[in-house]
């Protein structure tokens, strides 16, 4: 079994024209395939998505349509950066959006591309799981293990904190096999980290809103939080009921 220096990995990330995968484009893409502290390649691009970036979009990620003009279109790089991608353990943070956009472009444009048969790690939930820092954005992240900032909000700099941050999330952990065998199992969250009551403890939030929204369609980790904390209550409820002797009257 190998030891996480002996791993070989690669951290991607895609800057995009909205947070619908199936809809929205690629605009920047960029990743670093690496094995301990020695990198083996990188590799990064802008790409011309051939619909409008809306303004919304680029206040986050600060590209614009006059900066993608001129780029090579998703076809032209994809196939390069999967080829680097290869059948290595993808790793990111909120990993899943990038393998699902990236997975859609090659399906729109026909390209053969086996990304979603590889084994990723989420660092959002690794942030979970260490549960030390009060916002699990990576930019939070970033400043709570002292990471140098590496610039804009922007696809290389991204994957270049995100790998520092996932070398200190996974300082417990001896190897892959050990960190998949733990992100297998929900993540109970100790804030709600979205919605009206975002930030709040679970236990402070009504239980209306908590049954209303373990019906949703939210990660596994934030089902589980919410389905915990109705359980919690309705035996807590139980509970006070069975030992009030004035409840049956």
């Amino acid at each position: 079994m190998k030891g996480l220096a002996m791993e070989t990995f690669v951290c991607l990330d895609c800057e995009t024209t909205g947070l619908d995968t199936e809809n929205d484009r690629i605009i920047e893409m960029a990743l670093i395939v690496f094995r301990g502290d020695a990198e083996i390649a990188r590799y990064e691009t802008l790409v011309d998505p051939v619909i409008n970036i809306p303004e919304e979009s680029t206040k986050i990620h600060n590209i614009t349509n006059e900066m993608v003009a001129g780029s090579p279109k998703i076809e032209e790089v994809l196939p390069e950066f999967l080829k680097l991608v290869s059948d290595h353990i993808i790793m990111g943070h909120g990993i899943q959006f990038d393998i699902d956009v990236i997975d859609a472009s090659a399906r729109r444009k026909n390209i053969p591309c086996k990304i979603k048969k590889n084994r990723s790690i989420d660092t959002l939930r690794l942030a979970r799981l260490y549960g030390e820092a009060q916002v699990n954005s990576l930019e939070m992240l970033r400043k709570h293990f002292n990471i140098p900032e590496e610039g804009a909000h922007r696809a290389m700099s991204d994957v270049i904190v995100n790998i520092a941050v996932y070398k200190q999330l996974t300082k417990s952990f001896s190897n892959t096999e050990a960190i998949f065998k733990r992100l297998r199992k929900p993540i109970k969250l100790r804030l709600m980290p979205l919605g009206k009551h975002k930030g709040r403890l679970f236990s402070e939030i009504p239980i209306e809103y908590l049954t209303w929204a373990a019906r949703q369609q939210f990660d596994q980790d934030l089902l589980f939080s919410l389905r915990s904390e109705i359980k919690t209550r309705k035996l807590g409820n139980s509970f006070s009921q069975s030992t009030n002797p004035f409840s049956c009257l």
